[in-house]
């Protein structure tokens, strides 16, 4: 019997940079060009910083 994927994500790592509305589009990349490597990138707001979050899809 095989295991199917239940699309957990498993926070890998973050860092705060200071805020950039190009950063939307460099991660929309990482996620189209990385989602063969089960990684997912996610981008946060607030305030004057932005998290980026890098994830692993179980």
């Amino acid at each position: 019997m095989s295991e199917q994927n239940n699309g957990k994500l498993e926070l890998i790592a973050t860092q705060k940079v200071v805020t950039n509305p190009e950063l939307y589009k460099i991660i929309d990349f990482l996620n189209k060009n990385l989602k063969g490597y089960n990684l997912m990138f996610g981008l946060t707001k607030k305030a004057d910083t932005m998290i980026i979050s890098v994830y692993e899809v179980e």
